[in-house]
């Protein structure tokens, strides 16, 4: 208890550029800062009074401590996704306070901007149908081990690409995982995020069914 205490304290004190600066929401404060440690990049997020609500716990607790949750957890299913350093929550005279701190993916941009800058529109057919295919078999693993994402749309899915040649390389990662949570079945979990990101993304109607029997299939397997 003593050491997870000075860590919160360490990271709770530590102050860097802005990249999400503190804004209300859910009657709290949140705010992410970049950190610069042991020539370690870092994201620190802060948050005061900043909770979520749930069956078990019904007071509340900060969205971080279940964001922090759903980073490990992905991180055992093999789902990339930023890799959560420490996360923690106290109170301070009746408010609660929370730290999340997690290392920076490096290279990587959020799909939205990824195809407004038209970097899809240099991809063959067939290096697109690549890249549906390895994200229907990450959101397909993710939803093998019974856990969702909650806030599934395009901009919560990041790339890290690059062409040599004719050859495509990328890597994709999922962030913002303040609404994730376990189910009790993949099929609940996928029921949730699947039409999620079917009205939040880029795809026409040949691409998103392309990306659904991709998806079938790796969730055929993984079951």
């Amino acid at each position: 208890m003593g050491r997870a205490r000075n860590e919160f304290e360490f990271w709770w004190g530590t102050s860097g550029e802005w990249v999400e600066p503190p804004n209300v929401r859910r009657s709290g404060t949140s705010g992410v800062q970049l950190i610069v440690k042991d020539d370690k990049t870092f994201f620190v997020k802060r948050q005061t009074g900043h909770l979520f609500r749930s069956f078990r716990y019904p007071t509340g607790r900060p969205t971080a401590l279940r964001e922090g949750v759903a980073l490990s957890r992905l991180q055992k299913l093999g789902v990339n996704a930023p890799r959560p350093v420490f996360y923690g929550a106290r109170k301070v005279e009746g408010v609660w306070q929370g730290v999340l701190v997690t290392e920076d993916l490096g290279g990587f941009i959020d799909l939205d901007t990824w195809y407004g800058q038209g970097a899809a529109s240099l991809l063959t057919t067939e290096q697109h149908q690549q890249l549906l295919q390895r994200l229907a078999q990450m959101l397909a693993r993710m939803h093998s081990g019974k856990w969702q994402h909650g806030c599934m749309r395009s901009k919560h899915i990041f790339i890290k690409a690059s062409m040599t040649g004719e050859q495509f390389d990328f890597e994709l990662a999922l962030l913002d995982l303040e609404k994730s949570r376990g189910r009790v079945t993949a099929m609940g979990a996928a029921r949730h995020d699947i039409p999620q990101l079917r009205r939040h993304s880029f795809w026409d109607q040949a691409q998103w069914q392309s990306f659904l029997s991709y998806y079938e299939q790796a969730i055929g397997r993984a079951m």
